[in-house]
């Protein structure tokens, strides 16, 4: 389904398609006509973060129902919200955010667990021993509490300062840099099945904090702590200018090889008043994170903080600037939102125009009530050059029924070899109408040449 006059946010989105996007997918049995719909086509997500006191805006409330697939409360998660006494718990403003994303249809992302800053103040006065069995338990309640809401979490929000060092706050002083670890940890068993996560704010290209950022994670990957992503804040600014080699750090992050990865493409501000000549240089630093983003194979969303001028955190945090959005301040979509054009993933089975990779499929298995579903894939390389294998990835949409609780899967034969065969079956993180998982079969290794098939 081309993308048409009126469909900008979509155009945004499906601009993070992997590298060679596949054409003829199944999509999802939902009617595809928002930013996130289109996005859902590529198994992506688009996302907004937000507050309670800024939904009885009912144009700002009527956009972020409609267009966001993913809530993450800005503020309303935190420690010092849910947590200001000791062992105190009150969830009320989160739980208007979830009842929120349950009246749309929504995921949450839940943000955050730990942090430097935005902790109660009874916790600095407690001797560290009592610090960690306090973060234990705040993890243990809190992520508890929102299992069946939350999806992922971001368990450790800006660990890092700008060189590289871990921020001085109550947990590092009281368990060193494994307190992110046994944050992790301590999320697991409280969230089962919810992706957790750890972010930077300067880490989207390379210095002194990504690299930094890289050596944590990947310290974390080989001490198995379960880690399901990285984000990387994009809170740009013109005067800073726009910062190059964001491609070739993703990549090493994405040479990783964790289970999912996430891009937080945030906002990106200017010196106030705005006009044509910024607001067009805005739309050039969208747009080169983005084809960043797009020449990486990799799992990849967009999350705006907050999608519009009027609620956004940048005036309070950076006097006279502002118009950081994708929104102005009567939530119309600038010029930034249709920041690359392109074609979203979907229609026909086995369709594909002149220079794409196309998916063929066919059912083996109609039998009503065996619980299984058995298709049959093939991959058509129609264009001119060979395509790396170990970036593709093919989705197939089935929804679970007739009290069905758990899937697994299994390859049974493949030209290639079942051992060259990745798979498995994965909820969706925003159900939809006749969709509620996803069959994801990729590659270990191969390449499939201009002209071939994988048979």
């Amino acid at each position: 389904m081309p993308v048409g006059p009126g469909r900008l946010p979509g155009q945004l989105l499906s601009a993070y398609a992997p590298v060679s996007p596949l054409r003829g997918v199944p999509a999802p049995a939902a009617e595809q006509g928002s930013p996130h719909d289109l996005a859902v086509a590529h198994a992506k997500y688009f996302d907004s973060a937000t507050d309670n006191l800024e939904s009885p805006n009912t144009v700002y409330a009527a956009t972020l129902g409609s267009e966001s697939g993913q809530i993450t409360p800005g503020n309303s998660m935190t420690w010092e919200t849910t947590e200001p006494q000791l062992a105190q718990f009150t969830f009320a403003k989160g739980d208007v955010i979830t009842g929120i994303t349950r009246d749309h249809g929504q995921a949450v992302r839940g943000h955050t667990l730990v942090r430097h800053s935005e902790l109660p103040g009874w916790i600095g006065s407690l001797p560290p021993a009592h610090v960690q069995a306090a973060m234990t338990h705040h993890i243990t309640e809190a992520a508890g509490h929102y299992k069946s809401e939350v999806a992922a979490w971001d368990i450790a929000h800006e660990p890092l300062s700008d060189d590289g060092t871990f921020r001085t706050s109550p947990l590092h002083n009281a368990w060193g840099s494994g307190y992110i670890a046994a944050a992790l940890r301590a999320a697991y068993p409280a969230a089962p099945g919810t992706g957790l996560s750890i972010d930077g704010c300067n880490t989207e290209g390379p210095g002194a904090e990504s690299n930094a950022m890289y050596n944590l994670v990947s310290d974390l990957v080989a001490d198995g702590a379960p880690i399901y992503d990285v984000e990387f804040q994009g809170h740009r600014a013109l005067q800073y200018g726009s910062p190059g080699g964001t491609q070739q750090n993703l990549q090493r992050f994405a040479d990783l090889r964790l289970d999912g990865a996430v891009t937080k493409l945030v906002d990106v501000r200017m010196r106030l008043p705005a006009d044509a000549t910024k607001l067009a240089t805005q739309t050039t630093y969208y747009r080169n994170v983005i084809e960043a983003c797009l020449a990486v194979a990799w799992r990849v969303g967009i999350t705006a903080w907050d999608h519009i001028d009027k609620f956004s955190w940048v005036p309070s945090a950076f006097p006279g600037q502002g118009a950081a959005s994708l929104h102005d301040e009567n939530v119309r979509p600038k010029a930034a939102y249709a920041t690359v054009p392109c074609e979203p993933g979907g229609g026909d089975e086995g369709s594909a125009e002149p220079g794409a990779l196309k998916a063929q499929y066919r059912t083996s298995n109609s039998a009503p009530g065996d619980h299984q579903t058995k298709p049959a894939l093939e991959l058509v390389n129609t264009r001119g050059t060979a395509v790396d294998l170990s970036t593709m990835k093919v989705r197939h949409w089935i929804t679970d029924q007739s009290g069905v609780t758990t899937n697994s899967t299994r390859c049974d034969w493949s030209p290639l070899g079942c051992s060259s065969i990745t798979h498995r079956a994965a909820a969706m993180s925003s159900p939809k109408a006749g969709a509620d998982h996803c069959l994801e079969i990729g590659f270990g290794s191969g390449s499939l040449a201009a002209g071939a098939s994988t048979g």
